[in-house]
């Protein structure tokens, strides 16, 4: 499932050239009833800010999504493929896909071009069997499934506040404002996180979208 031609040599130092860098904060949390995917809405270029109004939320399927980190031209690749064979997926056996399927793929895709991809993902949904799922795909291409993860520039600085604060079987409100402080504290710190934050709501009963922009969140 190669992307591209593989090459021999690793750069780990920086992005190809004229490459635009996602520099972002994102994470993904269960709760009671489902998950909730969360992120900033800066999108960097080197020192410039590219974009302040990102959607780094990315539909895959029906109730499946995922939160995109890295090169951006990369982590839209990837989720395009993903999202073509999840609909292939539900032809060819006249099912749903699941989180767990997704990020299968995801690990598949990246794994299998980690060379010359740069490619963090969060993929979780929400099945009608099992409830919400979270699937982390760090770069390089392993999966592992978390009660909740974060990812991104900006993660490095709330790992000790998800550890502390986080608790599971948190009722919806509860959740969104953990996830909406966590980015707060994040963007706050992180010089290359900022913008409005965007989240995603998954349940049985569906999606559901929040936006709050800089007048909505406070950086105290």
């Amino acid at each position: 499932m190669s992307i591209v031609s593989q090459s021999p040599y690793v750069d780990m130092k920086a992005l190809k050239k004229g490459e635009v860098n996602l520099g972002t904060s994102i994470m993904a949390i269960k709760f009671k009833d489902g998950v909730i995917l969360g992120a900033d809405s800066r999108t960097s270029m080197g020192a410039m800010v590219a974009n302040r109004v990102t959607d780094k939320l990315t539909k895959v399927h029906d109730n499946i999504w995922c939160c995109r980190s890295g090169s951006a031209a990369d982590t839209q690749a990837v989720s395009e493929y993903v999202r073509l064979y999840l609909d292939q997926y539900k032809i060819n056996y006249g099912r749903e896909p699941t989180p767990k399927t997704a990020a299968a793929l995801f690990r598949k895709l990246c794994y299998e071009n980690k060379n010359v991809l740069t490619a963090g993902i969060i993929c979780a949904g929400f099945d009608e069997k099992t409830g919400g799922e979270i699937y982390s795909i760090p770069i390089g291409g392993s999966v592992h499934k978390q009660d909740y993860a974060i990812a991104g520039s900006g993660s490095s600085y709330i790992y000790g506040l998800c550890n502390t604060h986080y608790k599971q079987e948190m009722s919806q409100d509860e959740a969104v404002e953990f996830v909406k402080m966590s980015l707060t504290q994040a963007i706050r710190w992180d010089g290359s996180s900022g913008g409005c934050i965007r989240m995603v709501i998954l349940t049985k009963n569906g999606v559901e979208r929040l936006l709050f922009t800089p007048q909505e969140y406070q950086l105290n």
